[in-house]
């Protein structure tokens, strides 16, 4: 008896893979636009993260074309009906850093030492000074955020930290989608951080929070600008 592994798709796999299905059937046509995020979430119980990682997906298999500002239309191109598993989502990945990134920065401020505030400012120079160059990274971002994970003085937070921002780099989904954002000029917010430092530096825990909280929430809107909100579509489902 031959045993197969099992394998839990990830949601917006899913979702890509039925929508996937309906072009290959001829019921969306190629150049057609699909629904709006708020439609495809609603029609298929899922959460709007999870429809635009799975646009994401189509895109990369070249089914869809993600046009700023006016909608995602199917392609000429012939689908695949196996859409792959591309790893972890960056909306997902920004859900899970809300969350414990912004527990870190309160942690960071009652611990953190005025060498680590000299580092984070020294990092935003360095944040400010990457942004100038056409092929900017994240490198000096992902440092900010590890400097306040050490500061929270847990290993476990530190570590989890390192490891979420390790992730999304890892993450053919969530690397493709970080590239395709900075192309389109979008790029981390330097007030948001000098926002936060400000806060770590008084020492204010409840500040510090909020304002990694509000980072995190303002670089989920940023990205969420890429797709199309439009309440009207040509396509009912």
């Amino acid at each position: 008896m031959e045993l197969q592994a099992i394998k839990t798709d990830r949601l917006y796999v899913k979702v890509a893979a039925q929508l996937s299905q309906l072009v290959n059937d001829g019921l969306i046509l190629p150049g057609s636009r699909l629904p709006s995020e708020r439609e495809l979430a609603e029609k298929l119980s899922v959460s709007r993260p999870t429809i635009r990682e799975a646009m994401i997906a189509l895109e990369l298999s070249g089914i869809v074309e993600i046009r700023t500002g006016s909608g995602i239309y199917v392609t000429a191109k012939k689908p695949f009906l196996a859409i792959e598993d591309k790893g972890i989502g960056p909306f997902e990945i920004l859900e899970i850093r809300a969350i414990i990134e912004s527990e870190a920065c309160a942690l960071a401020a009652r611990h953190i030492t005025d060498d680590q505030i000299a580092e984070l400012k020294q990092a935003i120079a360095e944040m400010e000074e990457e942004e100038k160059r056409p092929d900017a990274s994240e490198k000096s971002d992902w440092k900010f955020h590890n400097i306040i994970a050490s500061a929270a003085q847990n290993s476990a937070i530190s570590s989890v930290v390192n490891w979420l921002w390790e992730l999304r780099s890892k993450s053919d989904l969530s690397s493709a989608f970080a590239s395709r954002l900075r192309a389109e000029g979008v790029h981390p917010s330097i007030q948001d951080h000098k926002t936060i430092v400000a806060a770590l530096e008084k020492r204010d825990e409840k500040k510090a929070k909020a304002a990694m909280q509000k980072h995190i929430e303002n670089a989920t809107a940023a990205a969420s600008t890429y797709f199309d909100n439009d309440p009207f579509s040509k396509i009912k489902l």
